[in-house]
C-alpha cells in the first residue's frame, strides 16, 4: 500500500467526510419531522389522507433510492435549468448544486420509511390511555403532544438508531451526481492517482467511526429520554 497522495488529497477526504455529515444531519432532521407528520397521518381517522400517505409511501419504498434522486437530479434538475426565470433566480446556485437534490431525496425517503414506523408506534400506544387523557379534559392537540407521540417515540429510538445508520449508507448515493462526499472524494482520489485501495480505506473508516457515534448518541438520547417517554 502506497500513501503518497495523503498529503495532497487529505483536505479532499476531511472535506468529503464534512458533506456526508451535513447530509445525514440536514435529511435526518427534516425527514424525522416529516416521518412524523406522515405517521400521524397514517394513524389518522381521515381514510383520504391516511390512503394518500399510504400511497406515498408504497411509492417511495418500492422505488430504489438511487432512481428517485436521478429523477430529482436530472429530470426536476433539467426543468430547472431549462426555466430562464428560475436560472437567473436567486435560488439558482442550490438548484443547480446536486447536494440540494439529494437531501430531498435522502428526506423524502426517511418520512416515508420511519413514518410506518411511526404509524405502528402510535397503533401499540393503548387506546385507554388516549381515552384517560380525553376524559380528563384534553385536547386532541394536548393529547397527541402529552401522551400519544412521547410514548410512540420512546418505543421507536432503537429502530431510529438503525434507520439513522442506513441513512448514513444511504449518503454514499450523492457521489453518483457529482457531489463529493466521502466516497466521491475517493473517487476523484482514484482516478488521478490510480490508487484504488488505500482511498476506500479511509472510506470504510469514516463510514464507521460515524456509525458508532450515531449508535453511541442514539444510546445517550435513550437512556436520557427512554424513561421520560415510558411514564
Amino acid at each position: 500500500m502506497e500513501f503518497f497522495w495523503l498529503p495532497k488529497y487529505g483536505p479532499l477526504l476531511l472535506e468529503g467526510l464534512w458533506r456526508t455529515i451535513l447530509l445525514v444531519v440536514i435529511s435526518g432532521s427534516f425527514g424525522f419531522v416529516f416521518a412524523i407528520l406522515v405517521g400521524l397521518g397514517r394513524a389518522s381517522r381521515n381514510a383520504v389522507l391516511s390512503r394518500s400517505l399510504l400511497g406515498f409511501t408504497s411509492v417511495i419504498r418500492g422505488t430504489p433510492l438511487l432512481v428517485q434522486i436521478f429523477l430529482l437530479y436530472y429530470g426536476l434538475g433539467s426543468v430547472f435549468a431549462g426555466t430562464p426565470a428560475i436560472r437567473h433566480s436567486i435560488f439558482w446556485p442550490f438548484l443547480r448544486d446536486g447536494f440540494w437534490y439529494v437531501v430531498v431525496a435522502l428526506i423524502i425517503s426517511n418520512a416515508a420509511y420511519i413514518g410506518e414506523v411511526v404509524r405502528a408506534a402510535l397503533a401499540s400506544v393503548p387506546r385507554g390511555e388516549i381515552e384517560a387523557a380525553r376524559a380528563y379534559g384534553m385536547s386532541p392537540l394536548q393529547v397527541a403532544l402529552r401522551i400519544w407521540l412521547p410514548r410512540a417515540l420512546g418505543a421507536i429510538l432503537p429502530t431510529l438508531a438503525g434507520e439513522t445508520v442506513l441513512l448514513l449508507k444511504s449518503t454514499a448515493l450523492a457521489s453518483t451526481v457529482t457531489v463529493i462526499d466521502l466516497l466521491g472524494a475517493a473517487n476523484v482520489i482514484r482516478a488521478q492517482t490510480y490508487r484504488t485501495y488505500e482511498p476506500l480505506l479511509f472510506v470504510a473508516a469514516g463510514y464507521f467511526v460515524l456509525t458508532l457515534l450515531i449508535e453511541q448518541g442514539f444510546r445517550v438520547i435513550e437512556r436520557r429520554t427512554g424513561k421520560a417517554f415510558k411514564r
